[in-house]
Order: C-alpha cells, then structure tokens, then sequence
C-alpha cells in the first residue's frame, strides 16, 4: 500500500501541469478521501492509504487534471467563516466577494437593518451578513428552485434563523416576503458580455452560464437592479452591485442616471474594481 507522501508527490507532479496550485489541492483532496484534516497529512505522512481510497483519490486528482474545480469535486468552498455546499448550478463563491461583505458591513451601520441579495447562489453573501448581524433580517433569492434548496441548505446547516432563501426572478417575489423597506440591496450578478474569452477558460467552463453571462456588454441585469432597486429601498438605503474590473465607469453612470448619491468603486483584494455602491436619499 502506497503512503501518504508518496500519493501526494505522485499527485503534485501531476498536477503542477495544470494547476497553479497544485501542493493544496492533492492534499484538499486526499484529506477529504481520508476524512481528515490537512494537519493530519503532514503529521503522518508515512502512514498507509488502502487500495480503495488511493483509487478514489488517483480519480479525483485526474478530473483536477482535466479542469474540474477543486470545490466542485470536494462538493463545499470555504467563504467567510465557514464552508459552503456547492454544485455546478451555482457559481463557486471567490474571495473578492468577500470585499462586498466587509465594505456592506461599514455601509449599513443600522443596528436592525433589511436587508436582500438578489442572485443569492450559495447563499454566501446573504448568509455572512446575517452571520455578522444577527439583529439584522436578511433575505437571499435566486431564480432556480434547485439553487434556492441548495442555500437552504447552506443556511439550516449554520443555523442562521435571522435568514430567509426564497425563490424570485430579481424583483418579482420580493414584496411577498420583504414587507419593509430595505436598507441595503446587495448582489453578485452576472456582468461577463456574451463574447468574452475568459469563458472559454478556468472554471468558469464548469459553471452555468446563466449565472455568469449578462446582455448590453453585461450590463444589462446591473442595470435592472439599480433601476428597480428604488422601489424597495428606504431612505438612506444602499445598493451595491459586483462587476468586473473595467465597468466601474460604466456601472457608475446607471448608478448617475437613477439619481443615487455618494456613487464609488470598491477594488478587490488585486486591487482591482470589483463593486460599485450608491445610496438613495429620495422618497
């Protein structure tokens, strides 16, 4: 029986042809087929793998070869303070989105606050700011009721009572459960434009399209968020919208041309523009 180190060295030579990270996702990988921590690894590394689990993981590491998202194949993704189930009818949530929880949480300095993530996914976003306020009332919706029962999920599992998943196109089920103003309208929409290069790579390829893909040069649900935004948001109340890092200026001028105030671009941990908020002041 091969060892623990062994099937990593043989797995890391592997899969540094394809992977920048190639050291962190054998041993992600082989820590889940031995249901063990990454700790445990490196403090063992001589004890034995049986032929069962070295077949499970030698196939894990080879769809990793082929291009399958590490988060996809171990079935969660760590976002915030804790692990996410994910699947590929959402996208997997990345670090930079955490950039919009913490810039979110400066925003909003109401004590009970209303708050919604349109496009919730995972229910990540929606879940660490109720995670962070547990005075605040939270509401995360998404368009498909699969990816609706996914963030339920997400949600009983860490046990965030002040938090309600329910499924909406955008606006259109919102008044049934949101019975009070907003304070704060926060989503990750999809901004990629129909034409752009970077879905033909990374893995992205493995996630849905309807997800990442936007028409109007990936605008357009943007655009349909702030613009509709103004019916649901208290006086004072914030919008804040990710996109990619060159549509600050255009994500800007919606804001502009809705007439929201105190407009600016939050840059991701690359310090590139990731998200762009306003704030409403008219009722």
């Amino acid at each position: 029986m091969a060892t623990i180190q062994s099937l990593l060295n043989q797995a890391i030579t592997k899969l540094s042809k394809t992977s920048d990270s190639a050291k962190l996702d054998c041993e992600l990988l082989l820590a889940y087929v031995l249901n063990k921590s990454t700790t445990y690894l490196k403090t063992w590394p001589e004890n034995t793998v049986n032929e069962e689990q070295t077949q499970l993981f030698q196939q894990l590491v080879s769809q990793r070869f082929a291009g399958k998202p590490i988060a996809h194949l171990l079935g969660y993704r760590g976002f915030w303070q804790f692990d996410l189930e994910v699947s590929n009818k959402t996208l997997i949530p990345r670090p930079d989105t955490e950039v919009i929880v913490e810039h979110a949480l400066t925003l909003c300095q109401k004590q009970e606050a209303n708050v919604l993530d349109l496009g919730t996914g995972t229910g990540a976003i929606a879940l660490a700011l109720a995670y962070e306020q547990p005075q605040w009332q939270v509401f995360g919706c998404d368009l498909f009721d699969d990816v609706v029962a996914l963030a339920e999920r997400n949600k009983q599992r860490l046990q965030l009572a002040n938090c309600t998943i329910f499924q909406s196109n955008w606006y259109e089920n919102v008044a049934k459960h949101c019975t009070q103003p907003l304070d704060l309208i926060i989503s990750n929409p999809p901004y990629i434009c129909e034409t752009d290069p970077h879905l033909e790579q990374g893995d992205v390829i493995f996630e849905p399209k309807s997800a990442l893909v936007a028409k109007e040069q990936g605008l357009a649900d943007i655009k349909h968020i702030v613009q509709a935004s103004k019916r649901f948001l208290a006086k004072g109340g914030y919008v804040v919208v990710e996109h990619g890092y060159n549509q600050a200026g255009a994500v800007q001028k919606i804001f502009n041309a809705e007439n929201f105030v105190g407009i600016s671009t939050i840059k991701d941990y690359g310090n590139n523009d990731r998200a762009t908020f306003g704030k409403w002041m008219e009722k």
